[in-house]
């Protein structure tokens, strides 16, 4: 009995154990910014759903929050939630470097270097990395960029920047593993038009299924397909916004008293004079806007602690914008709290690593990082990732969640307990031979004979 369930414990820990990833391996990481989770179901959209069906689908992945493009791609390289690796923004300050950052003005490696991206640890060895826009690429991160990168410029078209990377992937010395590639669609338009503006969403749809068309036909040709791991996602979703939902700062608090680091929807506050007075103000300016001090905003959000975060953060309700006193711009934005659907992207995966028709409900994108080093045989950075939620992703892994196995340790006890008592009572009903008794003889019994 011992014997049995050592083994079948045994069993379950070493199905349950990370494999080691192949360091042969090749992937390379996709982004089309603002490509809204549900948008797979509006749309019609024969590229990307011949990919998914010869791979994975993640339905939803839960993104950091603040729900921006900069924040969240960091994330997805480095595993880290926002307050830990320090790109907490589109828009940040550090009050103890007295230093501005915005997405115009990005190449200091001072915002960088409070995390390791996953292309800087892919080059310690004899590899190389390469990139196509993907931020922060561009920066010498722990003074090293990837070995092949091309310089942010938004005016190179999809297919220049597709060209580049294949090359790098197929004929690069030394060998190119990771390589990531970076789209501005559909989070352009979804900004211009709103998600829920159909006809325009729908062109703009088409033309990145298109471009992954292309992405796709380009592996093939140069026989990538079959051996080069694919990872297609997004860093944030997208919602609509209304000139009627506007929150107007101006008619609640005056802009002496504080200066706006980010802007909306979640605006970070630097309070100019007395922090709680102008909290106070900010607290009662509007019923759609939530108003945090630093050390109040939910652990939920795993946004307190870092120097760059401001004292007070406003986070806007769904599709209501924070603005000074300006008119509205955009019809769709993001940065919204993390938990909404409307804010989720989906991730989609091909290659000799993945499964072919697996389909799951949601991870987070803290979770791509451990995925895609133990893709690549990398050891991980300390990070707040968790390998177990990509595993049913991933061929090489015996896919269990722990209520499963649980269930399945507590069944096998049952079983084991039954087939144990079955012996047991089997045993009890068998009757068991009488002892030896000497015959005795009746009064009236002849002598026995002896022979």
């Amino acid at each position: 009995m011992n014997l049995m369930l050592m083994l079948f414990f045994s069993g379950i820990v070493a199905c349950c154990g990370n494999s080691t990833g192949n360091p042969l391996s090749r992937l390379l990481l996709v982004s089309f910014d603002g490509f809204r989770a549900d948008y797979l179901k509006t749309y019609e959209l024969p590229h990307l759903q011949e990919f998914i069906e010869d791979g994975v689908l993640v339905r939803q992945v839960t993104n950091t929050f603040i729900t921006k493009t900069f924040p969240n791609h960091y994330s997805i390289v480095t595993g880290l939630y926002e307050e830990s690796h320090g790109m907490v923004a589109n828009d940040m300050y550090d009050a103890d470097a007295q230093k501005t950052f915005s997405q115009f003005n990005d190449s200091d490696p001072f915002w960088w270097n409070e995390a390791v991206p996953i292309w800087v640890t892919n080059q310690q060895g004899n590899r190389a990395s390469a990139a196509a826009m993907w931020p922060g690429t561009d920066v010498k991160i722990h003074n090293t960029t990837p070995q092949f990168f091309m310089k942010y410029n938004f005016s190179v078209t999809f297919e220049e920047r597709v060209e580049k990377i294949v090359t790098w992937l197929n004929s690069s010395n030394p060998p190119v593993s990771f390589a990531t590639l970076y789209w501005e669609e559909p989070d352009a338009s979804g900004h211009k038009y709103g998600p829920d503006n159909t006809k325009n969403m729908r062109k703009v749809l088409e033309q990145v299924d298109n471009h992954i068309g292309f992405l796709t036909s380009k592996l093939k040709a140069l026989g990538l397909w079959d051996t080069v791991n694919v990872i297609i996602t997004s860093d944030h979703g997208m919602a609509p916004c209304s000139a009627k939902k506007l929150i107007i700062l101006d008619g609640c608090i005056g802009r002496n008293n504080y200066t706006l680091i980010d802007k909306s929807p979640v605006a970070a506050v630097l309070p100019r004079q007395n922090k709680t007075y102008v909290y106070n103000l900010l607290k009662n300016c509007n019923d759609h806007m939530k108003v945090y001090l630093k050390e109040e905003i939910p652990e939920r959000f795993h946004y307190r602690h870092n120097k760059r975060i401001q004292p007070i953060i406003l986070v806007a309700d769904e599709g209501w914008t924070i603005v000074q006193n300006e008119s509205l711009s955009k019809l769709g934005d993001h940065g919204y709290d993390n938990a909404l659907p409307s804010m989720h992207p989906f991730l989609a995966a091909h290659g000799p690593a993945f499964h072919r028709g697996y389909k799951q409900s949601r991870m987070n994108n803290v979770d791509i990082y451990p995925m895609m080093c133990h893709i690549l045989g990398l050891t991980p950075q300390p990070h707040n990732g968790t390998f177990r939620n990509a595993k049913c992703l991933l061929v090489d892994q015996w896919c269990i969640n722990l209520p499963e196995a649980i269930g399945i340790v507590i069944g096998a006890l049952i079983v084991l307990t039954t087939f144990t008592c079955i012996i047991i009572i089997s045993k009890n009903r068998i009757p068991s031979p009488h002892p030896f008794s000497r015959l005795q003889l009746q009064d009236d019994d002849d002598d026995p004979l002896i022979g």
